[in-house]
């Protein structure tokens, strides 16, 4: 009897390729990535699993309803675990345009063409259609500014989106909800922290921040870099995922996050501490890599604080992180300065380093 079947959109980017890594490296099921390949989609991301025979790739872009039917209809898969997506806040700044139409409708074609499917499956295959869920991967930006309070974020926050990014994500967050409610479709939602780890595209703050670092050049830190995040190691948010979608009741949402609340000119330092470690051959010029920490004009509508209460989660589902913030970005650090070829070759793409969202 085959293994259940997981169709992942957005599987080449940085959280989708790490839970297609560990559905394949460490389950039995099968799973075909679904992916656009847009700037941030790299299949060398996939490099430990793109010979294995239970992994597929399709390069089809959500918003082409036709392709998507064909490829549900073609695999017939068991999940939908739904994290294609623009996720840059920075860009969403610069031109919204993409976020609204990949964010938006692309979340909509996706759930209607899996709307049709799940109809056919419950008159072909009753106890496949019983079983199958639409897994909805979203961020908690939705929810909003959590300054001058202790407050947490829940799964009944009040949504209150800051950017375009955060705004699109907020739509399609109602959008999954909405074709539960109205038609039945087995949906659920999970809202993360801050992801970060191995293979994250450098236009993100810590890969940001270890490459410029390693050339030497000025570490931008916005404001007062006093903005506070819950970071989140991408491999326990892949498991994490992963144990939501088997687990998980149609109708509910989780919130996902790592408990590590740090500032961001925080983080930034303690990278340049563990580059004072691993890396002290500097570039020339400089002493100690903090003296590369250059602040500068804060991002417009820059939400202060965001943290997760992942009590439910870990209530309900008994997932619970593996990493600490300390083993996590050490890690990540490590993962940076031992695969130079992997982000040699994305800095040599579309992205070369440059600030973005700041073109109002």
């Amino acid at each position: 009897m085959a293994s259940k079947m997981f169709l992942v959109t957005g599987g080449a980017g940085f959280i989708g390729s790490a839970v297609i890594r560990e559905l394949i490296l460490n389950t039995d099921y099968r799973v075909v990535n679904v992916d656009k390949l847009t700037y941030a989609g790299n299949l060398e991301s996939l490099a430990p699993v793109e010979s294995n025979e239970r992994y597929y790739f399709e390069q089809v872009d959500i918003c082409d309803a036709g392709e998507i039917k064909r490829v549900l209809n073609k695999y017939q898969p068991d999940y939908v675990m739904h994290l294609a997506a623009e996720s840059h806040v920075d860009r969403s700044i610069d031109g919204p345009a993409e976020f609204i139409n990949t964010n938006i409708m692309g979340t909509y074609t996706l759930l209607e063409c899996c709307r049709a499917y799940w109809s056919e499956l419950k008159s072909v295959a009753p106890q496949k259609a019983s079983d199958f869920k639409f897994h909805h991967i979203s961020t908690d930006e939705v929810y909003g500014d959590l300054e001058g309070t202790d407050d947490l974020f829940t799964e009944t926050t009040r949504y209150q989106p800051s950017s375009p990014y955060s705004a699109s994500k907020a739509s399609s967050d109602h959008l999954v909800r909405a074709w539960y409610r109205t038609f039945g479709l087995p949906t659920l939602v999970t809202n993360c922290s801050n992801n970060y780890g191995p293979y994250h595209f450098p236009e993100k703050l810590i890969p940001l921040m270890i490459l410029n670092a390693l050339k030497g050049k000025p570490l931008p830190v916005y404001g007062d870099g006093q903005q506070i995040r819950d970071w989140l190691f991408v491999e326990d948010h892949a498991r994490a995922l992963i144990c939501s979608v088997l687990k998980g009741s149609a109708g509910e949402t989780y919130n996902i996050g790592g408990h590590n609340e740090k500032a961001n000119l925080t983080v930034v330092e303690t990278i340049c501490d563990l580059l004072h470690e691993l890396v002290p051959q500097k570039p020339e010029g400089v002493e100690h890599y903090r003296d590369l920490i250059a602040f500068v004009t804060d991002r417009p509508g820059h939400d202060v604080r965001y943290a997760i209460d992942a009590g439910k989660i870990e209530r309900e589902l008994g997932w619970r992180p593996r990493e600490t913030f300390d083993s996590g970005i050490r890690k990540t650090v490590m993962w940076y300065l031992e695969n130079q070829d992997w982000w040699q070759r994305v800095l040599d793409g579309s992205y070369r380093g440059e600030r973005l969202g700041v073109n109002l």
